[in-house]
């Protein structure tokens, strides 16, 4: 019961949801967060997903449902031998799963997770370091954008210690491009997306649509079946 993972964007946190600063963070962490949803956070129930990526031939796509106040998260995707697998777990009771849950599944889903809300993640996340850097010209095309840089320590910073990602971000707080420099030894060192596809999720607004290179070469992360249930109401309210 492996799922198939990649591990060239494994998003360094192992800390989700915390709700103070680490050290003082610049006013463009709070702008950008509170772009795709800050302020509204309290009020989201569950949140559904499929984490897509197209690497050459390689193709994979995990399906996730998640429970932020309960930690609850069910896992759809397939196994090593291509086999569907569907599995639910609570996060508060991960040491009671099998291996594959534990070595295989909850990585995973910290990984896709930290992806879909990148934005949400670096303005909670305690361990990282969180830098404004000014104003830069985009490295695609004409315009400019504040650089960010959220660096995690050579030590403790989750699985690749020593990480550094930039973004460039808008006046408006949302998130242009991002790029990623490895800290250690793994692959891809180096990779460049731009953050598009910007759609409304409920009260969140995510990007669905990652498009660049990792080391070169052509990569593509995007989100479907994107939605969101929040406080008070039966349904999901798709992303749109």
């Amino acid at each position: 019961m492996r799922p198939t993972t990649i591990r060239f964007l494994l998003f360094a946190v192992l800390i989700l949801g915390a709700n103070c600063w680490a050290q003082e963070r610049p006013p463009i962490g709070e702008k950008m967060a509170k772009a795709y949803g800050l302020d509204s956070w309290d009020q989201v129930e569950a949140i559904r997903y499929t984490w897509n990526v197209q690497l050459g031939t390689l193709n994979i796509a995990h399906a996730w449902e998640w429970e932020p106040k309960t930690g609850k998260v069910t896992y759809e995707g397939k196994d090593k031998d291509g086999k569907p697998v569907k599995v639910t777990y609570l996060r508060s009771q991960l040491n009671s799963q099998p291996d594959a849950v534990k070595n295989e599944i909850d990585p995973a889903f910290i990984n896709d997770n930290y992806t879909f809300l990148f934005p949400l993640k670096a303005y909670w996340d305690t361990s990282a370091t969180v830098i404004d850097q000014g104003t830069y010209n985009l490295p695609v095309g004409s315009g400019s954008a504040e650089l960010v840089a959220v660096k995690y320590p050579a030590e403790g910073g989750g699985y690749t210690p020593g990480d550094t990602w930039e973004l460039y971000v808008g006046k408006d707080g949302e998130v242009e491009y991002l790029m990623y420099h490895r800290g250690g030894s793994k692959k891809p060192s180096l990779f460049f997306v731009t953050w598009a596809g910007h759609k409304k999720a409920g009260p969140l607004l995510v990007s669905t649509d990652h498009r660049g290179n990792a080391d070169g070469k052509p990569i593509r992360v995007f989100f479907s079946d994107a939605s969101v249930q929040v406080t008070g109401s039966d349904t999901c309210m798709k992303a749109e």
